[in-house]
């Protein structure tokens, strides 16, 4: 890994890791804020209400504790899209974006084998990723033991975010992939932002009704079982595994594509 390249592109994760970040804090303070038994009705009205739409964006009705209720109103939607998002911008900035400008030459003007600087860039990706998941690990953590102290099982809010952290490196795993594979930049986001997007939709329809369930066994998200991490479930823990394992292969294949490429520079 080169540092001195580390540093530079982390100084411009920071702009993206800031609007993320309070995004997220809009987000995840609002819905804590909404365990209280009148909010709870109203939810559980809307559900039984709109049950396919609920169910589509994996929010359900019901929940049993703190950690339940936060299970299904942040980790079926929000926590999934929006750290999805900032893998597929920055990915796309750390290589097929320098190589589509043909300033990729700047970088390996210097002595610098390629691999390092594959090896480099894929670190910031999961950098970013690692801080932006460990803060709002931090930001539910603080929120729930300022509004509801003691409510928060805190160990298995833990094993639910490590798999999502699992699951969120593995999406940044495709958009590496898709970033080293394309020289040009349209053609990294179409397929770096189209297969995750696409795997969540057909999660969607998995979760919105019978007709379509069978579309959660072509989909990566199935992976990620946040009430089975949360229960302690070996299949759940398996599952995670599964996806930190196809990161490093993803990340592993996104830099020896990188290697060997013709960059015509």
């Amino acid at each position: 890994m080169e540092l001195t390249l580390y540093k530079r592109e982390m100084k411009g994760s920071w702009k993206l890791l800031v609007i993320f970040g309070a995004v997220l804090t809009m987000y995840v303070a609002i819905i804590i804020s909404m365990y209280e038994p009148d909010m709870l009705k109203l939810l559980d009205s809307y559900a039984q209400a709109m049950p396919e739409l609920m169910a589509a964006v994996g929010m359900t009705a019901g929940a049993a504790d703190l950690l339940g209720f936060m299970i299904s109103y942040l980790y079926g939607f929000i926590l999934l899209v929006f750290p999805m998002v900032f893998c597929i911008l920055r990915a796309n900035g750390l290589v097929a974006k320098y190589v589509d400008r043909g300033s990729m030459a700047c970088l390996l003007a210097a002595p610098v084998r390629r691999s390092a600087v594959a090896l480099t860039q894929a670190a910031v990706l999961i950098s970013g990723t690692v801080l932006l998941v460990g803060y709002v690990t931090g930001l539910e953590l603080a929120v729930c033991q300022s509004s509801f102290p003691g409510e928060l099982a805190a160990g298995e809010l833990l094993a639910v975010n490590a798999g999502l952290l699992c699951l969120h490196l593995f999406i940044g795993g495709v958009c590496f992939l898709a970033s080293c594979a394309f020289s040009d930049a349209k053609y990294s986001v179409a397929f770096g932002a189209g297969v995750p997007a696409l795997m969540f939709l057909l999660q969607m329809l998995a979760n919105a009704g019978d007709a379509a369930e069978k579309a959660r066994w072509f989909t990566f998200f199935t992976l990620y079982d946040p009430k089975g991490l949360a229960a302690g479930e070996e299949q759940a823990v398996l599952f995670a595994g599964l996806l930190l394992a196809g990161a490093a292969a993803l990340y592993a294949a996104g830099v020896a594509v990188f290697c060997k490429k013709d960059l015509h520079i």
